[in-house]
């Protein structure tokens, strides 16, 4: 069967191209519903899944009436993106999902239905002063859940910590069930500091490209004893006073940034992890790093930890779709392993 995933967010569109479970072709965008929110419509969104459609199709060789089935996750299906599905209440996992799936007519854009898999919020009512923190919601991450858990083969209860623009810290439980999910903005953070602060000079506007561990532990120490504004202009004295390179003044910001979400970690009523529980550490190299670092010093996380590698994670969105919708009947089993 020629499938086509579609992981459409708030800055990037993945298109990709699946033949008998693997990757025969993929096409990126930076587009995503952040152009519906600046623009007021979605044209940008649905001609970038017009163009990354093309150029797969044409990549594999094949024309639009070859593809047996087009499934999409992320944003794509928020408000903002080409039809909004609910958020499905947590505890959430493959029968869930493949149940709430919602296929969507898109005549101008593809000549398939369009089948959209739905986010999942935290179980709770009304949200007010007395329980805000409790709740959260995701749309996209809990497609890489499903698709990384299988990957891992893992038993028994976790909580995934996946960086990135934000930080999201999943619970799951010994079904593989999503029971809630925890969001930082410490990716995003991290670029505001380092490139529209006066901290940019700094550091060249510029990330950590080597990890220098002393200076990223010193960051969060000082984070979480004088708190973050303090750390970030630490940042400006050491570039002004000390012999301190700018990799390693990088390294103490993002250690300051990523010790809010160690906070987070512990102490959200979103997630309410235990300090045995099994930790999941997945993000690009250098966030993975960083993170699994700053747990084994922090003290309070003592339970197993898994860190998950490049080919682990390479593609997790659109094998984890591939699984709900066989879970959903629209697909063979095998097309997804």
């Amino acid at each position: 069967m020629n499938i086509v995933t579609i992981d459409a967010g708030t800055t990037n569109t993945r298109t990709l191209l699946w033949r008998d479970g693997l990757v025969v072709a993929q096409a990126q965008q930076e587009t995503g519903v952040r152009n519906t929110a600046i623009d007021g419509h979605n044209g940008a969104l649905k001609q970038a899944l017009r163009e990354t459609m093309a150029s797969v199709l044409a990549s594999a060789g094949i024309a639009p009436s070859a593809v047996e089935l087009v499934l999409a996750s992320g944003m794509i299906s928020s408000p903002m993106g080409v039809q909004e599905v609910p958020h499905v209440p947590a505890p959430a996992g493959l029968a869930q999902l493949a149940q709430a799936m919602q296929a969507v007519d898109l005549p101008d854009v593809l000549a398939q239905p369009l089948w959209l898999i739905p986010g999942v919020r935290n179980q709770h009512g009304a949200i007010g002063l007395h329980n805000v923190e409790a709740m959260d919601m995701m749309r996209g991450e809990e497609t890489e859940v499903v698709g990384l858990l299988q990957r891992l083969q893992l038993r028994g209860a976790a909580t995934l910590i996946m960086p990135g623009s934000h930080t999201k810290l999943v619970s799951v439980d010994e079904q593989g069930r999503i029971l809630g999910c925890a969001t930082t903005i410490a990716g995003e953070l991290l670029q505001a500091i380092s490139q529209h602060t006066l901290i940019r000079q700094s550091l060249d506007g510029e990330f950590a490209d080597v990890l220098v561990p002393k200076m990223l532990l010193a960051g969060a120490v000082a984070a979480q004893k004088t708190g973050l504004a303090r750390a970030c202009f630490s940042v400006r004295t050491l570039g002004q006073f000390s012999a301190v390179e700018r990799n390693e003044r990088a390294n103490f910001l993002m250690g300051a940034v990523l010790s809010g979400d160690l906070l987070a970690l512990r102490n959200s009523t979103a997630i309410q992890m235990r300090p045995d529980t099994t930790l999941v550490i997945t993000g690009k190299p250098m966030l993975r790093q960083a993170l699994t670092l700053l747990i084994e010093e922090h003290g309070f996380f003592y339970g197993k930890r898994i860190v998950v590698d490049d080919a682990q994670q390479a593609n997790m969105a659109g094998h984890g779709a591939l699984l709900i919708a066989a879970a959903r009947g629209l697909i063979p089993l095998r097309e997804a392993a």
